[in-house]
């Protein structure tokens, strides 16, 4: 293997342009999509647009993660290129946060500060003018425009499906954990395993939310279009479930180069960046079964 002791600078990519045409791709195809944009046409053509933009985006990561490897398993990459990936990757994951931050925001807003103003509560209580009838109760199981926002039926049991999911990921903490540590002893047998079966408690936790989609939708009419709680619970557990599947993938093909013979002791970063965006994942779901299921 070839060693390269100064900081690598890689050659011009075409993948960053690519990832912007996806990324804006799969933005406004999920914004057409939403707001169901016909363009005089009898379908939005929303869903198409969103997953031609995602598979734009599966091409990029494909190939530049791909090239990424690459590099690395040639030696290219010194120390303190090592140090830049730890701070991006730091960075990236904050980055995470502060999203689920406003979301989480937006739910405590509607909560305490919206809601309880269109029942005619506090200094803007003039709004209770609008539906004088309308009382305010979270979850919100009577809109105040019933026509427009039909309401759904029932909420989703946290003691359930969301609890059983709840144990998945916190167990799938644990089994990373200890294959990360099986990689730091080189112990190359138990690391397979204990990855394969954390991938495995991610698809469980999959097929569960599905599952439970399905039941939110059929049964429950709980859906994006049932008021503010359908809309802050599928965006919550919408855009967690995203980060969940990305995650699977991101291990998956951890598992996949570990097969193949990458990683040790001394050269590990793309395992470790692996299991801190696993870790932030399972983490966020803890308050999501918290403040959305529960409380």
């Amino acid at each position: 293997m070839a060693t390269h002791q100064h900081y690598y600078v890689p050659a011009q990519s075409k993948w960053p342009i690519i990832a912007t045409v996806g990324l804006f791709t799969t933005v406004f195809g999920l914004g057409t999509w939403f707001n169901d944009l016909k363009a005089g046409q009898a379908h939005s053509h929303g869903p198409l647009i969103f997953f031609a933009g995602a598979l734009i985006v599966a091409f990029m990561m494909f190939g530049w993660f791909g090239a990424v490897i690459k590099e690395s398993r040639a030696g290219l990459y010194s120390p303190q290129l090592d140090r830049s990936f730890r701070w991006g990757m730091s960075w990236f994951i904050f980055s995470e946060v502060m999203f689920f931050v406003a979301f989480f925001g937006a739910l405590f807003y509607v909560r305490n500060v919206a809601g309880p103003a269109l029942g005619g509560e506090g200094p803007k209580g003039i709004a209770h003018m609008l539906w004088p009838n309308f009382q305010f109760a979270w979850p919100l199981l009577h809109t105040p425009d019933p026509k427009l926002f039909p309401p759904p039926k029932g909420v989703i049991d946290p003691w359930h499906l969301p609890l059983i999911n709840t144990v998945l990921l916190v167990s799938s903490s644990v089994t990373i954990t200890i294959a990360h540590h099986a990689l730091k002893r080189g112990h190359r047998g138990p690391l397979k395993l204990w990855l394969a079966l954390t991938i495995l408690l991610g698809l469980s936790f999959l097929f569960l939310q599905a599952h439970e989609y399905v039941e939110a939708y059929e049964e429950l009419g709980l859906t994006l279009g049932s008021g503010i709680y359908g809309a802050t619970f599928f965006m919550l557990t919408g855009f967690h479930g995203a980060h969940v599947t990305m995650g699977t993938l991101i291990l998956t093909v951890m598992l996949i180069r570990i097969l193949r013979g990458h990683f040790d002791a001394d050269h590990q970063f793309g395992f470790e960046a692996a299991s801190w965006y696993w870790h932030f994942v399972d983490v966020v779901w803890v308050g999501l079964f918290i403040f959305v299921y529960v409380l």
